[in-house]
């Protein structure tokens, strides 16, 4: 049986790791086990953050909503309390963006908001 020589398939799997690792600082972009290293680290970051971006998102359009109703002088908590009783689906990246590029139409949301928890005999803000 012939022997086996590796030196092509081990030269082509280097290759691929230090293609990938590019832009890395330091020797990390050079040499093939700490960039290794770093390319397998750098796929669980990649894995984790890829979950961890949607609750920032989440975090950053319940924000600014807030901030949007405080300037209309409702709480965050009542808005969203409102809109529920109202029966109004909107998801709050939609609602982020219309606090921020058409403050008119959002302010009709709260003023809707409030009338329907002003209706159910509670103070519209707290």
């Amino acid at each position: 049986m012939p022997r086996v020589k590796r030196g092509t398939m081990t030269h082509k799997r280097h290759k691929k790791v230090l293609e990938a690792a590019k832009g890395y600082w330091g020797g990390k972009r050079n040499l093939y086990k700490t960039a290794h290293e770093q390319f397998m680290k750098s796929g669980n970051y990649a894995y984790r953050d890829r979950r961890n971006k949607k609750r920032e998102f989440r975090a950053l359009w319940i924000i600014r909503i807030s901030a949007a109703c405080r300037a209309e002088g409702i709480q965050y908590c009542r808005f969203i309390e409102g809109l529920t009783k109202s029966g109004i689906t909107l998801d709050r990246k939609v609602m982020a963006e219309m606090a921020i590029s058409d403050p008119a139409s959002f302010s009709q949301l709260i003023a809707q908001a409030m009338s329907v928890l002003t209706s159910a005999g509670e103070p519209a803000a707290a």
